[in-house]
């Protein structure tokens, strides 16, 4: 039953032109360079991606690209993230059309469910579907939460295989995994809950701050996977003050500033988000710096 996925997938950013339209040559760029730096997979128009503020063109067109730029060389994950069950069905049918691995689903937008709808969503989103599912779990996000009860519902529906985990509590792995044994893959998806996350049985690392520095994010996983914990938590507590900026409100923007400064892509961020200012973008800014500056020396010397 199980995805075969592991590893970090970074959830990259969609990169944009001066005029807020779609850069699609800097997208792949982004794409390509993760993929080169050793990650496991690419979630492509989830959060970070900015999926709510594209177009359905224009997803469509950035996934096809995705496609295109990675050619097979790992899996790549498309989120979906619509605003009812079926705008959500027909983007996974073309997803999977225009070659798409796997498919992140995430709970219909605005809409608060209640356990039942929430099933009902997924089951029909999946039955449109034979691609593997990952289910994307964030209570503070999306003010519901994909509980033991919803899980346990939808067991039976083979192509529901993953759960990206981002509540902030790490009791959840356990929990998870007490309950429904290997039934389901769990991945961390809390940058600043990830070590947690792997150590407690996680297979894998859905990760924004990955966008930024892949080395370090690649030798944390593989540090965690090998039983090198002592490496894992050096390059943990390092990284931990950006891990952080994961969980805040203006994410998206944090990571997109620290892609640019590491000169990996734009700060560029779509309408209503506005790039960082003032005294955040100082704050921000002073972070990254001080991350390249002190970076484990392992990844210095692979770079």
């Amino acid at each position: 039953m199980t995805t075969g996925w592991k590893g970090v997938f970074p959830a990259v950013t969609t990169q944009f032109n001066e005029d807020l339209s779609v850069d699609l040559a800097a997208t792949q760029r982004v794409q390509d360079a993760l993929v080169n730096d050793g990650v496991n997979g690419l979630i492509v128009m989830g959060t970070c991606g900015e999926n709510n503020s594209l177009d359905p063109e224009e997803k469509r067109t950035i996934l096809k690209a995705a496609v295109e730029v990675v050619n097979g060389r790992v899996p790549v994950v498309t989120g979906v993230s619509e605003f009812d069950t079926r705008r959500a069905v027909a983007y996974v049918r073309d997803a999977e059309k225009l070659g798409a691995d796997g498919l992140m689903l995430l709970p219909a937008m605005v809409y608060v469910p209640k356990p039942e709808e929430l099933i009902a969503h997924f089951r029909t989103v999946a039955e449109a579907t034979s691609l593997p599912i990952m289910l994307y779990n964030n209570p503070p996000a999306y003010r519901v939460n994909i509980g033991a009860d919803v899980l346990q519902a939808l067991a039976e529906v083979p192509n529901i295989k993953a759960v990206k985990e981002s509540a902030p509590d790490p009791r959840r792995f356990t929990d998870l995994i007490n309950a429904f044994g290997d039934r389901f893959d769990i991945f961390a998806g809390l940058d600043d809950v990830a070590l947690e996350g792997l150590m407690l049985g996680a297979k894998g690392w859905v990760s924004g701050l990955t966008s930024a520095f892949p080395q370090e994010s690649v030798e944390l996983v593989a540090a965690a996977e090998r039983g090198d914990w002592e490496e894992a938590r050096r390059i943990y507590r390092w990284f931990m003050p950006l891990l952080h900026l994961d969980a805040e409100h203006d994410l998206v923007q944090s990571i997109k500033l620290a892609e640019q400064i590491m000169g990996r892509g734009s700060e560029r961020v779509r309408m209503p988000r506005l790039p960082l200012s003032g005294a955040r973008r100082a704050e921000v800014t002073a972070m990254v710096e001080k991350a390249a500056a002190t970076r484990p020396s392992k990844a210095r010397q692979a770079a």
